[in-house]
């Protein structure tokens, strides 16, 4: 008996999920992209407006613990040779980051730990003379907190800049700054932000409180900073002028040969003529030198007074290096003698001197 043959069925496969495609699972994504806002400029100013409000709203801990926590602060650089060491977790960690740079830079000894890597030696960077300035809006990061035993053992004053003064950190702290309860501006109220800058207004205050106690002047301030252009902005010629073996001095009856000997020995390219208390009369560049041997070759044995520029410009050790390098471009000069209050010579500006440093 013939069997009959089945007829053969086509199966349909089945569509994949959409978690098992990665195509469908992008397009997804970028459906949901494409449903969201523009920016919103009214929210901006809104973020601009909370955080303002948090910062006017510091005035309150601008009271006895601020002192005393700007007082301890003062006496670090001191005598007793302490430090600040500002700590902090992420985004509060930047703020301390920053704080610790302002400190540093105005005259207080300051670095910043890692409260992390504190755990894994870096303790080893504070000392019982030490100021621990720590950061934390929570005020129970758990990396801070775990800190805090150690560093009271090691007799280390503790400050803490938090807003919640019932925490970890400001129960442990010798002194708390209480930055008071902040709402983030951030639609998940999740980002730092209104925060983070409280932290940072208030961390200047004590920084610029300090540097104006300590008498921090603008002249420290260029110590500080030479390579910056605000230190460039007030480097006096005294900082960069030639002096000792480099400033060549010649007195007025020594002959133009003797001079340039003495020029050439110093590697400059004039020779300054000063009288016997060494008060200026006049200066013989090289250039000087070769117009007077091209007209008298005979001249190299003359007096020097006889060929030297005077009266000849010169500037005060306190001038700015920004207003020498202005005479030199106006005067078209290519030296600059440098004196005292009493017109005594003690140093030169030579224009290679001046070349080094970007114009001001």
């Amino acid at each position: 008996m013939d069997v009959p043959k089945r007829k053969s069925v086509k199966t349909r496969r089945a569509a994949p999920r959409p978690e098992q495609n990665g195509t469908r699972r992008l397009r997804s994504f970028s459906s949901a992209s494409s449903r969201a806002r523009g920016v919103d400029l009214g929210f901006a100013r809104q973020v601009i407006a909370s955080e303002a409000r948090a910062v006017a709203a510091l005035k309150r801990c601008v009271n006895a613990d601020f002192r005393k926590a700007a007082e301890w602060i003062l006496k670090q650089g001191g005598p007793n040779g302490g430090r600040v060491v500002a700590t902090g977790m992420g985004k509060a960690g930047i703020v301390a980051q920053k704080v610790c740079a302002t400190l540093a830079s105005t005259g207080t000894p300051a670095l910043f730990m890692h409260p992390a890597e504190a755990m894994h030696g870096d303790l080893g960077m504070v000392t019982g003379k030490d100021v621990l300035l720590a950061f934390s809006n929570s005020g129970d990061s758990e990396e801070v907190v775990r800190l805090l035993p150690t560093v009271k053992k090691m007799r280390a004053k503790v400050v803490a800049i938090t807003g919640n003064r019932n925490s970890p950190l400001a129960r442990t702290a010798d002194v708390v700054l209480d930055l008071g309860k902040i709402v983030e501006p951030c639609p998940l109220r999740l980002a730092p932000s209104a925060s983070t800058t409280a932290m940072l207004a208030l961390g200047d205050a004590l920084a610029l409180c300090v540097l104006k106690a300590r008498g921090f002047t603008a002249n420290d301030f260029a110590q500080l900073h030479p390579g910056g252009a605000l230190g460039r902005k007030l480097l006096r010629a005294a900082d960069l002028m030639r002096r000792g073996p480099r400033l060549p001095l010649a007195r007025p009856a020594d002959s133009v040969r003797s001079a340039i000997a003495k020029m050439t020995k110093a590697r400059g390219g004039a020779v300054v003529i000063v009288d016997g208390k060494k008060r200026l009369l006049g200066i013989l560049t090289d250039g000087d030198f070769r117009r007077t041997v091209m007209d008298n070759k005979g001249a190299v044995d003359e007096p020097v007074a006889k060929h030297m520029t005077s009266p000849c410009t010169a500037i005060r050790d306190d001038t700015l290096v920004a207003e020498a390098q202005e005479i030199v471009a106006e005067r078209r000069i290519n030296a600059l003698p440098v004196v005292n209050r009493k017109r005594v010579v003690v140093g030169l500006l030579d224009i290679q001197d001046l070349v080094a440093w970007p114009v001001l």
